[in-house]
């Protein structure tokens, strides 16, 4: 079923997630996936549902800061950097898994990458749906991905419990993927941030943790 992304359809949408089942909805790049996180049975039917490769961890948006410290710990000073610089914005960062995540979020790796969307709808609704959700694109691996509802229609069909029309994909790459959870900084993916401006933003610090900006 598609529905419209509408302030009176946020109900129905955070319901479908808190009883453990799987959306398809626009983030900030192209259409996502989005299951609780948290809720290990939702995050296995999602690998099975896409075929995510086992090594291949699940990235999770989050509607506000706050919600990181539910995710990552002991963030590393570089994290802190980027993230106030380009958060919130297309930039996925990798930080130390908090304990008891599901191991499919994480894939084995002992880490996670969080991304806080620089789009009010999308982070309505990761907040209507308790303030973070999965987001692996909604296409099957290794295909193109989604860029709209009726994209994840064509991959998914009935498969998935709901798909959340929030308009056309507003970018032609995806987010900047960045592994911070040590102190060497390594680019995984290069998206709509430029490597190049990661590494602008990170000259001149030093290990020393610059404090957040909490407001959402």
């Amino acid at each position: 079923m598609i529905i419209s992304q509408t302030a009176a359809s946020l109900p129905k949408i955070s319901d479908v997630i808190a009883r453990g089942g799987i959306i398809a909805f626009r983030t900030d790049t192209f259409y996502g996936l989005g299951a609780d996180p948290l809720n290990r049975e939702a995050v296995l039917k999602l690998k099975e549902l896409k075929g995510r490769e086992d090594h291949k961890p699940i990235l999770v948006v989050i509607s506000e800061r706050d919600q990181l410290e539910r995710f990552i710990v002991n963030r590393t000073p570089a994290f802190d950097v980027l993230a106030e610089r380009f958060w919130p914005g297309p930039l996925t960062l990798i930080g130390k898994a908090a304990p008891g995540l599901p191991p499919e979020l994480t894939a084995g790796t002992e880490t996670v990458g969080v991304r806080m969307p620089d789009d009010d709808s999308v982070r309505a609704l990761v907040r209507g749906c308790g303030g973070a959700v999965t987001a692996t694109s909604a296409n099957l691996s290794n295909q193109a991905p989604a860029k709209t509802a009726a994209d994840a229609r064509d991959y998914f069909g009935d498969l998935i419990d709901l798909i959340v029309d929030g308009g056309p994909a507003r970018t032609d790459l995806p987010s900047t993927v960045v592994d911070v959870s040590e102190a060497e900084r390594r680019l995984i993916r290069e998206g709509v941030i430029p490597w190049s401006d990661i590494q602008t933003a990170l000259q001149g610090w030093s290990e020393i943790a610059i404090p957040m900006n909490r407001e959402g």
